[in-house]
């Protein structure tokens, strides 16, 4: 796992995006924070090397995560779907590790995805092992709310894609815990932001982990696809939470 630091100076929040994520995507969540901000780039993504075989878990990828937080001394986190669930394994793992903690768009908690999302991301992934580029830029057109400029996206977004089949197969069949429980004992304060009418992050898997974190706070953007359609609110909603502490 590779990353980029942006800013200087304390405090240094670790930044994690979802699969897929293109670079300017992963760079969302981190715009206007205070300080450093680091944001990481997951194994076959953007300039890294590719993912070794197996390595597509919850409990690798959340140990990439605190290896790197260890390095660059970060004392505050976002994740993104994906990233999201690292985090919140991470949290599981080490309650105490962040001062403040953001997870965005979660996808799974306790239990797998359900049949819909598997299938929509199998479908991703048989496009990737077919070489079907249409085919794959049609998947990610139709993740987005129609009429909304997107600029480069579908094509950076299915660019991004080609080297992750098995991720694309794997990941949606595990969660990032066995069981929601294990996060009774996380006092850190934790901000948990949901997309309504998103079926690969459904709203209620966001209202299940902010049910499961004592310290945390929950929020609702009226969106599918709230990185796209709504930057501003995210943006104010993690400034506000984390640097206005």
């Amino acid at each position: 796992m590779t990353w980029r630091a942006h800013g200087s100076g304390l405090p240094v929040t670790l930044v994690a995006p979802g699969l897929g994520a293109t670079q300017g995507e992963a760079r969302i969540p981190a715009s206007g924070l205070a300080g450093t901000r680091v944001v990481l780039t997951l194994p076959s993504h953007g300039d890294a090397p590719d993912a070794p075989d197996g390595y597509w878990t919850y409990p690798t990828i959340a140990a990439d995560l605190a290896e790197v937080a260890d390095r660059v001394e970060a004392t505050r986190a976002v994740g993104v779907s994906l990233g999201s669930g690292a985090l919140t394994r991470l949290l599981a793992e080490q309650g105490d590790r962040f001062d403040r903690v953001a997870l965005l768009l979660p996808a799974a908690l306790d239990r797998p995805r359900s049949t819909p999302a598997v299938w929509a991301l199998e479908r991703m992934a048989d496009a990737v092992d077919a070489h079907d580029l249409a085919g794959l830029r049609e998947l990610v057109a139709g993740e987005l709310p129609p009429g909304v400029p997107v600029g480069d996206y579908v094509e950076a977004r299915t660019a991004a894609l080609t080297r992750l089949a098995a991720a694309l197969r794997t990941l949606p069949e595990q969660s990032p815990l066995t069981d929601a429980a294990a996060l009774a004992d996380v006092r850190t304060p934790v901000l948990v932001i949901a997309a309504t009418g998103d079926p690969l992050h459904p709203e209620e898997v966001a209202r299940a982990t902010a049910r499961a974190l004592p310290a945390a706070r929950f929020e609702a953007l009226p969106s599918p696809a709230p990185l796209i359609t709504h930057r501003r609110e995210v943006r104010a909603l993690l400034t506000g939470f984390l640097d206005g502490a």
